[in-house]
């Protein structure tokens, strides 16, 4: 890696954790009209959009790590395609946080290092094996997602709208991969990439 790219790849890190970041579509249901949620049930949907939030950091991470260590040009495309995506979901979920009166993780710089190293690693094993890395976690953010429709609040149609979007967009990621000639992972890794994923999300809901 030049020094140019590495610091091109420093600032983007740095932009993702601590920046804000910006979309380029209109909020999903940012037409929709805001209910009034108890207390209770508003710090129940932050910290549940608190925990995508984190997710797409996630995703910023692995995405760079596995574009660095891609050998096909038209898989670190891909990749990059990807990230793009993600990081509009990034600034959807960081907006309805701040409209909730949420925060997010502090824990992120945690989150984006240990995401980004085992992008590299998913990158260095190979190609097929990186799209197969990159479709099993797009899988499992859907069922995840899925979750997240049936605990939020049925109207609080901003939020739903929010994450509904976002599903969508990971079934394609997945499906994209898959075209590509991702590897079906082993099931122990699918197992450990869910433990390591339930660890994130419940430290993540409270900070």
């Amino acid at each position: 890696m030049s020094i140019d790219q590495a610091i091109v790849e420093f600032d983007r890190a740095l932009r993702t954790i601590w920046g804000s970041a910006r979309s380029t579509r209109p909020l999903p249901g940012g037409e929709l009209p805001d209910v009034h949620l108890a207390t209770a049930q508003q710090s129940h949907v932050a910290g549940l959009m608190r925990v995508n939030h984190c997710g797409e950091i996630c995703a910023q991470a692995l995405y760079q790590g596995q574009a660095l260590t891609s050998r096909d040009p038209a898989i670190r495309e891909a990749l990059r395609g990807a990230a793009n995506e993600e990081t509009e979901h990034l600034a959807w979920t960081e907006q309805r946080i701040a409209e909730l009166g949420g925060r997010k993780s502090v824990l992120n710089p945690l989150w984006y290092a240990g995401s980004l190293g085992l992008g590299l690693l998913a990158g260095g094993l190979g190609d097929k094996w990186n799209l197969g890395f990159l479709a099993e976690t797009e899988r499992q953010v859907e069922a995840h997602l899925n979750s997240h429709l049936h605990r939020l609040p049925q109207e609080d149609v901003r939020s739903r709208a929010i994450v509904d979007q976002m599903r969508l967009e990971e079934i394609r990621h997945a499906k994209t991969a898959v075209e590509l000639g991702a590897a079906e992972m082993p099931a122990i890794f699918k197992l450990a990439m869910r433990g390591a994923a339930r660890m994130m999300t419940g430290i993540a809901y409270r900070i």
